[in-house]
């Protein structure tokens, strides 16, 4: 099979292009417009492979996801590509809803366009594989969890930009019979994950005796899912998905802030006894919540899981056991990122007074 990533440099993208290359013999194009959170270095254990392709490509850009699509003749796309930080969102909304909601737009109907023409075998085939997040459920209470049919809230610009994108795939397969899979997955963390998202930004400032921001009293919840298990489910999706459905992803690791921060503390402590920021919790501080913060996420996986028959390999203490072992043992890559643009500043203050 012949497989598009959008958004393939990115975090999730890039695990999900190393487990198909690693894991499958299909051929993959990873397609990323290389914007701040792009980074090939995440590749780089693969990009020599006969199979691995790269294209830098704005999916805003019409004619050149007509180019593309045409050159490369896949047989399945699974889009990735997103702007996916909330704070980041607050600042500047504009970017979410280019990219979010007219780039899907512009690769739906180019993709369209491109599976009319093909043979009544490959358009029977082919799958638009749409990935998402749990935040355009909105936020939950202190019971109950996120299902397929619940309700879209989304509370923040980008959850409402995926939340639009949610609803174009499902038009587009409804009015246009388009196959396609959605789902949408809970909190990420792991490896290779840009230092503005919570668990690399408190163990790289953690290293370097920088104060750990929580926000608001850190009691807000969320689903964690590793990574390389995220990866897999989506191929799964891919594969096996009924086309029109939606599913869930998540972990099963409902945990506060807090309790993540001490947690990947207490491991900072454990690898690192000689450093001399210990103990790491010590330089937990308590700041401004973010405005909007959704109280509770909490995903029910069990239509994958039932269907699929998937489930998570990783529970939360062995999954960030190896996220902060990784991020100690590859400098390197992280040192490169910081080396840019973003230093670990605190974003999304605007309007605030933080």
């Amino acid at each position: 099979m012949k497989i598009i990533i959008t958004g393939g440099a990115g975090f999730i993208g890039s695990a999900v292009i190393r487990h198909l290359i690693t894991a499958s013999e299909h051929e993959v194009l990873n397609v990323d417009k290389l914007t701040y959170a792009g980074n090939l270095e995440s590749l780089s254990s693969v990009a020599e492979h006969p199979r691995y392709h790269f294209s830098q490509l704005d999916i805003c850009d019409a004619n050149a996801v007509a180019k593309m699509l045409a050159d490369f003749q896949p047989d399945a796309i699974m889009h990735l590509a997103a702007e996916s930080h909330v704070d980041r969102s607050i600042d500047g909304p504009a970017e979410f809803i280019t990219t979010n909601i007219l780039g899907t737009y512009t690769l739906l109907e180019g993709t369209r366009q491109y599976w009319l023409g093909l043979s009544d075998e490959a358009k029977a085939a082919f799958r638009f594989h749409h990935v998402s997040t749990d935040e355009v459920y909105g936020s939950l209470g202190d019971e109950g969890l996120f299902t397929e049919t619940t309700a879209y809230q989304p509370n923040s610009p980008y959850s409402a930009s995926k939340a639009s994108s949610d609803h174009l795939v499902r038009a587009w397969h409804h009015t246009y019979d388009f196959p396609v899979v959605t789902t949408n997955c809970s909190n990420n963390y792991g490896g290779f994950q840009f230092p503005e998202k919570l668990i690399p930004l408190m163990i790289l400032n953690a290293l370097s005796g920088k104060a750990l921001p929580i926000y608001g009293k850190g009691d807000n919840i969320r689903d964690w899912l590793y990574v390389d298990d995220h990866a897999r489910a989506l191929c799964l999706v891919l594969e096996k998905g009924e086309l029109g459905e939606t599913y869930n992803i998540g972990g099963h690791n409902e945990k506060t802030n807090l309790e993540v921060v001490h947690t990947l503390c207490d491991i900072l402590d454990e690898l690192r006894p000689d450093s001399p920021h210990c103990p790491h919790k010590n330089l937990i501080t308590y700041v401004t919540d973010r405005p909007g913060h959704d109280k509770r996420y909490a995903i029910d996986a069990s239509k994958i899981q039932r269907e699929l028959d998937w489930t998570p390999e990783e529970t939360f203490d062995t999954g960030l056991r190896k996220t902060v072992e990784w991020y100690l043992n590859n400098e390197t890559w992280w040192q490169h990122v910081l080396d840019g643009s973003y230093q670990g500043q605190r974003l999304g203050l605007e309007g605030t007074e933080a």
